[in-house]
């Protein structure tokens, strides 16, 4: 009985391993796509800006 109290922890770690791949696979494209990459261009461009702008230090 030993080797099954060995063997369950990977294979519980592999089911939610394949599940979780499933899921991010599945999440990928369809009707949202085009609003998640335009959310993500925004904060990018945002983060952009932020670096460019020079600092004064008040004087």
């Amino acid at each position: 009985m030993d080797y099954v109290s060995a063997l369950v922890p990977p294979v519980v770690m592999a089911a939610f391993f394949i599940g979780l791949v499933v899921t991010i696979v599945k999440s990928q494209g369809g009707p949202n796509k085009a609003k998640e990459d335009a959310a993500v261009d925004s904060a990018i461009s945002r983060a952009e800006a932020v670096q460019k702008t020079p600092r004064t230090n008040g004087v």
